[in-house]
């Protein structure tokens, strides 16, 4: 289905799996990549060893001494360069995401544009990495402080984003000096793969050294050795709660650093002073979108009790109206969840609802026959809920929507979108500005995300991304996310002809 789109992205029949550039190698196991669009194979990778493991670090400990020292500018146009290769390559690569993640050929396409968006960001911070220059309290002594690269980034992503988080952090990283080592999801391994030729023919192109960019392949085995690896600077680490907290308790055991984008439970309120046309389609695209599988997918619909017939009514009517199949045909809305394991968390889910004594008002159900011969496409599902349910309180990568009723003013709604551990994404529909400032206050919404009049799912390459508490804490892309890819230095010049000592001191020499 998508062969030649495999050709023009540089991906043959070879098992590649471990590069450290052009170089491509891999001495582990084949793995193999099926789609959940119709279960067919894709292709078949190379896990990587600890042997190719180590030849990578090494290799990218080498190329970080001559990185680091060309300008940043310099780095800036790589990216630029790196910029314009995905321009040409955006209906492939969208093409191909779509396919071996199941997101839609639209959203396959917004993915390689947010690698675009964040290269075009990155080419304008190559020039202005800035410091801060500080008045000292000593006469005749300047103080300022200024950024270094930190060294070898290690970036671990999750399937549902496999190619733009990884830009996320490339990019930025590429600018700062750092040199990245990227392990990939074994569920969208031929994503990386494609990822890193378009890179490496850029870096080839410039005459950098390999190891700039450099990818390894395999499951959580491999995690753990860059987690474990003490010369790895920076791990940036997207995934599950769970996972994250492995990954943070390893590396902070070396006192590494660590940028972590774990587990979203995103809530949209909806006061009684909300615009419900602009509610729906924010609801709507936010719960199905992905399929659900989106850490900013909406979770939990909070609504006051006063509009809250109305809005249940018009979300039925909405997802009446959603078309479920291949997601290389535009027509259709949702394609397939990731495999069959995700599957079965969704039918857990459901029976969850039904055991702590929730509603279900839109059936969901596995889809079979002509067109979900893979077995992994799914209905979305609307539920009535309570938001203390312990199935609420937790993420379910799958379109489910809990719909939660709210009664009082909209702190009671804050109360509720709060309470939960996550704190990823959240928003609130209203045309009252007394609500929505709440809303954005220190008594309002607790997440790293807080929208108006907008959903909960997506985000602008100028801000930055990352939520709160289980959600980890990092932040990546736009702002100045820039500065947890390097090393802060405090730097004080004395140009007078005296040294002046703390509390006064004085020696008679």
């Amino acid at each position: 289905m998508i062969e030649n789109e495999l050709k023009e992205l540089g991906i043959s029949s070879e098992n590649l799996g471990t590069s450290t550039g052009n170089t491509w190698f891999g001495k582990g196991e084949e793995l193999s990549s099926y789609s959940p669009v119709d279960g067919k194979l894709i292709g078949k990778v190379k896990s990587s060893t600890k042997d190719d493991y180590e030849e990578v670090i090494k290799k990218a400990q080498t190329a970080f001494k001559e990185w680091r020292m060309i300008p940043a500018p310099k780095r800036g146009e790589i990216v630029r360069q790196f910029g314009d290769k995905l321009r040409k390559k955006k209906a492939s690569l969208g093409k191909l995401v779509s396919y071996e993640m199941g997101k839609s050929y639209q959203e396959g396409l917004g993915e390689v544009q947010e690698m675009i968006d964040i290269c075009d960001f990155a080419v304008g911070l190559s020039r202005q990495l800035y410091g801060s220059t500080i008045h000292s309290e000593r006469p005749l002594h300047r103080m300022y402080d200024q950024y270094h690269p930190l060294g070898v980034v290690g970036v671990i992503s999750a399937f549902n984003f496999p190619v733009a988080v990884w830009s996320w952090n490339t990019c930025l990283a590429m600018v700062c000096g750092d040199v990245v080592v990227w392990k990939p999801s074994e569920k969208t391994p031929l994503c990386a793969v494609a990822c890193q030729h378009i890179l490496a023919e850029v870096l080839k192109e410039n005459n950098i050294s390999e190891g700039v960019s450099s990818l390894v392949m395999g499951d959580k085995t491999i995690g753990e050795l860059i987690a474990q690896d003490s010369r790895v600077a920076l791990v940036s680490a997207t995934g599950s709660t769970r996972m994250g907290i492995e990954v943070n308790k390893v590396v902070a055991a070396r006192l590494g650093k660590t940028i972590l984008e774990l587990g979203g439970n995103n809530a949209i309120i909806v006061t009684q002073d909300a615009d419900l046309k602009i509610m729906l389609t924010s609801a709507v695209f936010g719960a199905v979108g992905t399929a659900g599988q989106r850490c900013t997918t909406t979770r939990r619909l909070i609504v006051h009790e006063s509009i809250y017939d109305k809005v249940k009514e018009s979300l039925v009517n909405a997802y009446k109206q959603i078309k479920i199949g291949n997601p290389l045909d535009t027509a259709n809305h949702v394609g397939p969840l990731i495999d069959k394991y995700a599957v079965e968390m969704y039918s857990n889910a459901l029976e969850k609802i039904n055991q702590e004594g929730g509603k279900i008002i839109v059936e969901g159900g596995i889809l079979e026959g002509n067109g979900f011969e893979s077995g992994c496409y799914v209905k979305p599902v609307i539920a009535e809920v309570e938001n203390h349910f312990e199935i609420v309180q937790h993420e379910t990568f799958a379109p489910i929507l809990y719909l939660i009723k709210y009664s009082g003013d909209v702190l009671n709604a804050i109360e509720i979108q709060n309470n939960v551990a996550q704190g990823l994404s959240s928003s609130i529909m209203t045309n009252n500005l007394r609500e929505a400032e709440l809303f954005l206050s220190q008594q309002g919404s607790d997440c790293g995300i807080a929208n108006v009049n907008i959903g909960t799912s997506g985000a602008e390459i100028g801000g930055a991304f990352g939520g709160e508490k289980e959600t980890g804490g990092g932040r990546e892309s736009g702002s100045d996310a820039w500065k947890a890819y390097m090393r802060r230095q405090t730097n004080t010049i004395n140009y007078s002809t005296e040294v002046p000592l703390a509390q006064g001191i004085k020696f008679d020499f």
